[in-house]
């Protein structure tokens, strides 16, 4: 249950919770074609709060859009200070921040261009997505039997509603077979993405993710990316098979509400040794470092709610 706060941005304008409503025929309701993120906000050690990474995921929102051709009728910067706004107007120092983009009522069927381009932003206390305990022992993942887009079936650069479908399916399906999260394939059998999430893996001192060739370039791991360099840590970015993730040393799940995820397991394989691995464990300790404002080096990739 998502915890109630007190007011929501609509449209350039604070609305109370329970009054922050669209019409039934809103026209992403019915067809899907709308934009989202999902970002956080952090408490930092000075006793501040802060956005992580903000540009990037408002600039992210903006493209977005722009693959669906939608013309957001507010600019990246206006977003970013009524992010800032809700945060404020709330009262809330630590939580998950949700930018959603819409096509409103008006017309209905395929081809509408009359209708208004709408914009929300929501924000509510949120932990951990996978559990805190998910974060400490490690989650069960399972690869599910939906595949991922084709890039030519669906756009996978943009974060959009309507293809988040296929995550909801995966998702339902390995959670019913008691499991965690779902492990997606994409449509040429390599390991493609995590229902809400993007898989790095370590082999033999290696940390290896899935290239951008067919799924939604995460900020997070981008973010990750960046920290094992300045780690010394040997990444690459290269396909792999869902056999190699059976054998890895470690495996971890990253995005913006799962954070640093690790797994234990994936199809009933025990991972490496059945725990959160150095890698990892040196990995995750440098991100909540980073978003909590305790690492100087990155202090550029928060944005101080004031």
């Amino acid at each position: 249950m998502v915890q109630k706060t007190k007011k929501i941005w609509v449209d350039g304008k604070f609305v109370d919770w329970d009054d922050a409503k669209v019409h039934v025929l809103a026209h992403t309701l019915h067809y899907g074609v709308g934009a989202f993120e999902g970002i956080r906000c952090y408490r930092t050690d000075d006793g501040g709060s802060a956005v992580f990474r903000l540009k990037e995921h408002v600039d992210r929102l903006f493209a977005s859009a722009h693959i669906l051709t939608l013309a957001i009728p507010f600019s990246p910067e206006q977003i970013c200070q009524a992010i800032r706004k809700t945060l404020m107007v709330n009262g809330l120092a630590e939580g998950y921040i949700r930018p959603i983009v819409f096509i409103g009522e008006g017309e209905m069927g395929l081809y509408v261009r009359t209708n208004p381009i709408r914009v929300a932003i929501a924000v509510w206390p949120w932990g951990s997505y996978l559990g805190d305990e998910g974060l400490k022992k490690g989650i069960r993942a399972k690869v599910s039997s939906f595949s991922r887009h084709h890039v030519n079936a669906a756009m996978t650069k943009g974060k959009i509603n309507g293809y988040y479908v296929n995550s909801v399916l995966a998702k339902w399906e390995v959670v019913k077979a008691g499991y965690d999260e779902a492990v997606l394939l994409d449509t040429e059998g390599y390991v493609a993405e995590a229902s809400g999430e993007n898989i790095f893996m370590v082999r033999n001192g290696i940390l290896q993710t899935t290239p951008l060739t067919s799924i939604l370039p995460g900020i997070t791991r981008d973010s990750v990316i960046t920290i094992a360099q300045k780690l010394d840590l040997h990444v690459k970015e290269a396909r792999f098979t869902r056999d190699e993730m059976y054998i890895a040393d470690e495996v971890f799940f990253t995005g913006t509400a799962a954070e640093i995820t690790p797994v234990r397991e994936v199809d009933d394989r025990r991972v490496g040794t059945g725990k959160p691995g150095p890698v990892t464990k040196k990995v995750q300790e440098k991100f909540f470092d980073i978003v909590h404002g305790r690492d100087a080096l990155f202090q550029h990739w928060l944005d101080a709610v004031k």
